[in-house]
């Protein structure tokens, strides 16, 4: 079985560095109460042996020099593949302030398209930007907006995202990077106390940030305008158009002032997205820098066929025997969510959910157990995955193969971040090898089967049923002759009897008509009007 390798340790979710002498010979903190430990999987099935074991003095292993990192984002900057080797965040023409919150985050190389992007949109002009997921396009729009928003101007920039989770990913990075600014970023969305955020919007914050429903929430009550608005960016637009915030994205872009810069970035661009930006954008500059593939080059993928009532027990054998870092798990219906992670916690392995059906109290809570480390599975859907962004994720488990391949590059940029290492698998039932081939084409590369010759697969039981496609159940109509009609075509003739004779007398001359005249009223009686 081809050898998966787990990324180093050593990058902090909350962008701090540790030290050696951060870090105790006890696991203790320097209060003296236990710290937690991330249980850090990983046998080493092959290759050297302590490949896989985890470091806790933060330096790379001695038999290998140690690469420069970008603090920030836990990335060896020195990637080509994903860092501009020929620029620096110095020559992109942002403000000292900006320079001086960048340098401290620790941000050194700027990627291809924060290297791209940025430039383009100090010049004032709108910007339609493509790029992998996980390539850094929230500091690509949060920068040029923290050069260029002007101190006291309260909602000048206005920045719209699918999820709450990403809406509060982006506010906390542009507040980290804008640290020596004077600018605030708030955030907009459902599940919080009105008053909350009420206070917060009072205060006149220059960049408001949030989902579209809570944006317009907050307008119609009073207490925000677009007024002011000089900057609109919409981000993961695809994921908005996908979960049908179509119109409410077209309302609050004709409501804002028509004399804006506006600003979309997307993992993908479809016609749609085109569309959008055909109509609300003027004369927009596209940047694409995929590189000819959508998919995240350093993700390790792998597919893995199952049938579809042996996944829970697949799922289970893998997290126990490859024993992954930290592993996300997507499933297409809330209730396999909450089913698979009372299946997995009742095996004993430590698992927790996240989907739209859960307070938002419970989403952040489990959010920041992931990001920092407590927690080493969670599973959740699609649209509460959006803002995902964990640097130590690992491990990508398609635990239901979604039916949009677009989406399907989507998850798996979950982990390999910024220039990480990362590992996608995906489970494929017999009926969807048609649509393994789909997300092949897409990636633009040939997914390899794994195999587990110790797992030993359940025949089918009695009791098993298909997960629901959605949607009513077909109804099945009985009592009614199926004969194919063509409603466009002529209506047929009267039956004739069949005896020539009593025909032939019925019409003058004998002639018996074969097909109906070529112009009939159809019962339509023509009219004098006016006069």
């Amino acid at each position: 079985m081809t050898q998966m390798m787990m990324p180093e340790a050593g990058a902090d979710p909350d962008h701090t560095q540790t030290t050696p002498s951060a870090q105790p010979a006890d696991g203790s903190s320097e209060g003296g109460k236990p710290r937690r430990r991330r249980r850090r999987r990983g046998k080493g099935r092959s290759g050297a042996p302590g490949d896989n074991r985890e470091r806790t003095d933060g330096v790379a292993p001695p038999s290998r020099p140690a690469p420069a990192r970008q603090r920030g984002l836990g990335a060896d900057v020195s990637n080509p593949e994903v860092f501009d080797q020929g620029t620096s965040f110095d020559t992109l023409g942002l403000s000292e302030p900006v320079l001086r919150g960048l340098h401290e985050a620790g941000f050194q190389r700027p990627t291809y398209i924060q290297a791209k992007l940025i430039p383009a949109v100090l010049t004032g002009r709108d910007v339609l930007g493509q790029a992998k997921t996980g390539t850094g396009k929230t500091a690509a729009f949060g920068l040029p907006l923290l050069h260029m928003v002007k101190k006291g101007a309260a909602f000048s920039a206005l920045v719209l995202a699918p999820t709450r989770e990403l809406a509060v990913q982006i506010t906390e990075e542009i507040n980290h990077l804008g640290r020596h600014t004077g600018l605030t970023a708030v955030t907009v969305y459902g599940g919080q106390r009105i008053q909350t955020q009420v206070d917060k919007l009072n205060r006149g914050p220059e960049i408001i940030v949030g989902t579209p429903g809570r944006i317009f929430d907050m307008v119609d009550r009073g207490h925000l305008h677009f007024k002011n608005v000089r900057f609109a960016v919409l981000d993961e637009v695809d994921r908005m158009l996908d979960i049908g915030f179509r119109e409410d994205i077209r309302r609050i872009l004709s409501r804002c002032p028509a004399e804006r810069q506006t600003v979309v970035v997307s993992a993908t661009i479809s016609r749609d997205i085109e569309d959008l930006a055909r109509r609300y954008m003027r004369n927009p500059e596209k940047i694409v820098t995929t590189a000819g593939s959508l998919t995240a080059s350093m993700v390790e993928q792998h597919y893995l066929a199952v049938a579809p009532w042996d996944k829970k027990k697949l799922l289970l054998h893998l997290l126990k025997h490859e024993e992954p870092a930290l592993t996300l798990v997507f499933c297409r219906l809330k209730r396999t969510v909450d089913e698979l992670a009372r299946y997995l916690n009742a095996k004993g392995v430590e698992t927790h959910a996240m989907h739209g059906d859960m307070s938002q109290s419970k989403r952040t809570a489990t959010m920041r157990k992931f990001k920092e480390g407590e927690l080493a599975v969670l599973i959740a859907s699609d649209l509460a995955s959006r803002g995902i962004d964990v640097d130590g994720i690992s491990h990508v488990v398609n635990y239901d193969l979604p039916e949009d391949p677009d989406l399907y590059v989507h998850r798996i940029g979950r982990t390999a971040r910024a220039g990480r290492k990362g590992v996608a698998w995906a489970f494929v039932t017999p009926e969807q090898g048609k649509l393994l081939t789909q997300i092949e084409r897409l990636v633009n590369a040939e997914i390899p089967r794994m195999d587990y010759p110790d797992f030993t697969p359940t025949p089918k039981p009695d009791t098993w049923r298909p997960e629901p496609t959605g949607g009513r159940p077909p109804v099945e109509i009985v009592g009614v002759p199926d004969k194919a009609r063509n409603r466009l075509a002529a209506p047929e003739g009267p039956q004739l009897p069949e005896d020539p004779a009593k025909l032939a007398a019925k019409f003058p001359g004998g002639v018996v008509p074969t097909k109906l005249p070529p112009k009939t009223l159809r019962g339509r009686v023509p009219t004098r009007r006016g006069g």
